[in-house]
C-alpha cells in the first residue's frame, strides 16, 4: 500500500494490511508463519519551519502482530516468537533538514525518519516494526545447554563423548588470582 501525500492532503487515511508469508523480505533470520497483521491511521502533520516554509511529515500510528519462527542462538532449534507491537511514527521528506546547523539531536528528532518522493511505501515501514520488535536473541528455553563446541551435538538431546577441552596453561596464574579474589 503506497500512502500517498495527495490524499493525506484531503483526509486521514485508515489502513487495516493483511500480508502473506514472503509479501514482506525479514531476511534469512526470520520464517514468517502466519499473515502479518497492521491496522492503524496515516496522517498529514504540517509544520513551519520559518516564516515561508511549510514542511509536510506523515504521522503513521497503528499497531502489528505476526508469529515468527528464528533459531534458537544457542542449539539451532526453531523457536516460534508471536510479535505485537505498537508504533507512532513520524516521517519527514528527505532533504527537509538539510541545510540546517549541525546541532545536537534531541530525543524527539531521534524518531524521525525520512521518505522520499510522494510518499511512503507502507510494507517497508511494516518491515521495519517487525525487525525492530522482536528479541535480539531468540532462546528455545532459559536452561538450553547449546551446541558442543567439539562435535556439534545438542546437548539438550544427549551428552556427548568429547573430552573436556584441555586448559591452556598460560591462564592458569590468572585462574590462581581469581580464585583469592573469590575467597
Amino acid at each position: 500500500m503506497f500512502i500517498e501525500i495527495r490524499e493525506l492532503e484531503l483526509h486521514p487515511v485508515d489502513f487495516r494490511e493483511e500480508l502473506a508469508p514472503r509479501v514482506i523480505d525479514l531476511g534469512p533470520d526470520f520464517r514468517q508463519l502466519n499473515p502479518l497483521q497492521a491496522g492503524g491511521r496515516a496522517q498529514l502533520v504540517e509544520e513551519r519551519h520559518g516564516k515561508h516554509q511549510t514542511i509536510k511529515d506523515i504521522r503513521l500510528d497503528g499497531e502489528l502482530a505476526v508469529q515468527l519462527e528464528t533459531d534458537c542462538a544457542r542449539c539451532l532449534e526453531p523457536v516460534v516468537t508471536d510479535v505485537k507491537h505498537s508504533f507512532d511514527l513520524l516521517y519527514r521528506p528527505l532533504g527537509a533538514d538539510a541545510g540546517r546547523q549541525e546541532l545536537s539531536v534531541t530525543s524527539a528528532e531521534a524518531e524521525i525518519s525520512y521518505y522520499q518522493g510522494d510518499g511512503l511505501q507502507l510494507e517497508d515501514v511494516l518491515r521495519e516494526q517487525v525487525l525492530l520488535a522482536v528479541p535480539l536473541r531468540a532462546i528455545c528455553r532459559e536452561d538450553c545447554k547449546g551446541l558442543c563446541p567439539q562435535c556439534g551435538a545438542n546437548l539438550n538431546e544427549k551428552r556427548c563423548s568429547c573430552a573436556d577441552p584441555v586448559e591452556d596453561p598460560r591462564w592458569t596464574g590468572l585462574k590462581d588470582l581469581r580464585g583469592k579474589l573469590e575467597n
